[in-house]
C-alpha cells in the first residue's frame, strides 16, 4: 500500500499503525520498556539511551532535564530517583496550578510531575498518579512514602480507563505520555469524563509534522521511544474537539528537535516528530 497517496491522508498512518501491530502486544512492549526502566533506576543503573523518554542513566542528568524545562529548584525539590528523564517537555510550565486543586498525571512513573504538583497545590490540594507499569507505581508509592507525601496517590491502571470518578479533577497534566496509547480517543474520553467542568488538559505531548513513512510506523524501538505513536496536529485537534473539549491550543516547540535527534541516532525522527505543548478545556454547561 502507498500510504502517501491514499484519501485523508492524516488517518492513514495512524490506522497502518493499530492493524500493524496487535494494540495488547504494543502495551506489552511499552509496559516492559519502562518496567525496565524502573528497575534499573532501583539499582542505579543504565538502561536504553538516557537522553531519551525510554531510557535512563545511572546517574541523573540534570542538564537533560534543563533542557525539557525542568528548573534546578525542581530538581533540587523532588525526592531522588523519582526524576528519571522521561519526558519531552515540562507540562507544570503550563498547567497554571493553583493551591487547593485536584490534579491528575497520566503516565506518572516514578512520580516526578505529581511531586511538583503536589508542592503547587499545597495541603489542602491532591494529586494522582495513574500509570500501568507496576513497577513504576511501586517506586513512585516508595518515593512518597519515604518522603512524607500526604497530598498524592498513585493507582495502577491504564490512561484509557481512567480510575477514578466523573466531574473530580481540576487540571490534567501529562508528560510524553499520550503518544504511547494506541487508543487515543479513550484517553481523551476519559480525560474528558473526570474533569470538572470548567477543568484544564495541560500536557507535553509528541506530534507528527508530516506523516510518517510505514518503516518508522512499525518499529517496536520507535514506538517505546515516542516516536511512532505521534499523530498529526490535525488529528490531535479533531480528537480533543470530538471529546468535547474546547479551547484547544498546539504549540510545536521546534527547539525540542535538537534533543530528538538523540532519541534515537540515526533514525530521522527529528525530521518527523516535535514536542508541543497541548492545552484544552472542558467547557461549563450553558444554564
Amino acid at each position: 500500500m502507498d500510504y502517501y497517496h491514499q484519501p485523508k491522508t492524516e488517518y492513514v498512518y495512524y490506522v497502518a499503525a493499530n492493524t500493524a501491530k496487535n494494540t495488547e502486544d504494543v502495551k506489552r512492549e511499552v509496559r516492559s520498556a519502562y518496567g525496565g526502566v524502573a528497575e534499573a533506576n532501583n539499582q542505579n543503573k543504565s538502561c536504553g539511551n538516557s537522553r531519551s523518554c525510554c531510557g535512563v542513566s545511572a546517574k541523573p542528568d540534570s542538564g537533560y532535564s534543563q533542557e525539557l524545562g525542568y528548573s534546578q529548584e525542581d530538581l533540587n525539590s523532588v525526592p531522588e530517583g523519582c526524576n528519571m528523564g522521561l519526558g519531552c517537555g515540562n507540562p507544570q510550565a503550563i498547567a497554571s496550578l493553583k493551591q487547593g486543586e485536584v490534579v491528575l498525571d497520566l503516565g506518572a512513573g516514578g512520580g516526578f510531575d505529581v511531586f511538583l504538583a503536589a508542592k503547587q497545590v499545597g495541603p489542602k490540594g491532591k494529586v494522582y498518579g495513574v500509570d500501568m507499569t507496576p513497577e513504576m507505581i511501586s517506586k513512585a508509592r516508595d518515593n512518597a512514602s519515604k518522603n512524607g507525601y500526604k497530598n498524592v496517590e498513585f493507582l495502577l491502571g491504564e490512561i484509557e480507563h481512567l480510575p477514578l470518578p466523573n466531574n473530580t479533577v481540576d487540571a490534567i497534566i501529562s508528560n510524553c505520555v499520550v503518544n504511547l496509547s494506541t487508543n487515543k480517543e479513550s484517553v481523551f474520553n476519559e480525560s474528558f469524563r473526570v474533569l470538572k467542568e470548567g477543568g484544564r488538559l495541560a500536557i507535553s505531548d509528541m506530534v507528527a509534522s508530516k506523516p510518517l513513512p510505514p518503516e518508522m510506523i512499525n518499529n517496536k524501538e520507535l514506538y517505546c521511544n515516542c516516536i511512532s505513536g505521534a499523530i498529526t496536529i490535525n488529528e490531535l485537534k479533531n480528537m480533543l474537539a470530538k471529546a468535547g473539549f474546547t479551547d484547544i491550543v498546539i504549540e510545536p516547540q521546534e527547539n525540542s528537535r535538537m534533543f530528538i535527534k538523540d532519541w534515537v541516532p540515526g533514525s530521522d525522527a527529528e525530521n518527523y516528530v516535535v514536542s508541543a505543548k497541548i492545552k484544552a478545556v472542558k467547557p461549563k454547561a450553558r444554564q
